[in-house]
């Protein structure tokens, strides 16, 4: 099974260079499965179901999403009424939605989950301790399938780097989002993940990890009440493609990649 997840999709502009290059991606049949961070889909902050269900319409079989998704409470159950949309398996309840879905592809079924971290992140929403919720919820996943992806939304890499030792093995790739810089230290664990502590994200570099760079440098000088607003030159899609064997679900191989706009 060839998989492409993409990183964190900011507003108009990623949502643009998805609409070229996702099409492409399935028309071709390059990748069985693809998974895609929405959590910053609408205008940089939140995901909507309108956004939701564009991204589904482009080829992206699976949306994960993180902290920011509250930045449109309007939108919440509505968004994770969609089956292919998924929260932080470790949100507190009540929240809507669910921590994972099940996809089947090549005769194979797929568990992708969504999982967030503690580390500097924000208090909201109530978050559970990562590393028991994923323990507390493993037997129950891996009877589903041996292969097993999860989003692991996080700010802090050492968090990032424990989760990977801690699942060493028991998932086939453990992929970070959050910080929406490629990190470029993908790997093959000794006994079969693939791990990224960061895919990147899909979005304008020339910015501040996807908002314009002035407003986000004058609130570093103090100035509090600058508003941050959308960056819009040099757009790119980061993602990372494995490849993963669907019998025992370890990871064969696994590649970062950078997509530029028009090339």
């Amino acid at each position: 099974m060839k998989v492409l997840f993409i990183g964190d999709v900011i507003g108009k502009p990623g949502m643009r260079l998805i609409s070229e290059l996702v099409p492409q991606f399935k028309k071709n049949e390059k990748y069985d499965l693809i998974c895609i961070n929405g959590e910053n889909s609408a205008g940089g902050f939140g995901l909507t179901k309108n956004g939701a269900l564009k991204l589904k319409k482009y080829g992206c079989d699976v949306i994960t999403t993180g902290n920011h998704i509250i930045d449109r409470k309007e939108e919440l159950e509505r968004v994770f009424n969609l089956q292919y949309v998924i929260r932080p398996i470790n949100y507190e309840l009540p929240f809507p939605g669910s921590g994972w879905t099940v996809i089947e592809r090549s005769n194979t079924k797929c568990v992708i989950l969504n999982l967030q971290g503690t580390v500097f992140m924000p208090e909201t929403p109530k978050t559970l301790p990562p590393f028991i919720t994923i323990k507390d919820n493993l037997d129950k996943i891996q009877r589903i399938s041996p292969v097993i992806i999860i989003d692991f939304h996080a700010e802090a890499t050492a968090e990032k780097i424990a989760m990977k030792h801690f699942l060493d093995g028991k998932i086939s790739a453990l992929i970070g989002t959050h910080t929406h810089v490629q990190t470029r230290d993908e790997v093959i664990t000794k006994k079969g993940t693939a791990y990224i502590t960061d895919v990147g994200m899909t979005g304008s570099f020339d910015s501040v990890i996807g908002m314009q760079k002035g407003p986000i440098i004058k609130r570093f000088l103090g100035k509090t009440d600058e508003q941050f607003r959308l960056a819009k030159n040099d757009i790119r899609m980061d993602a990372v493609e494995f490849e993963i064997d669907n019998k025992n679900g370890r990871a064969i191989s696994i590649r970062s990649i950078q997509i530029a706009e028009d090339t």
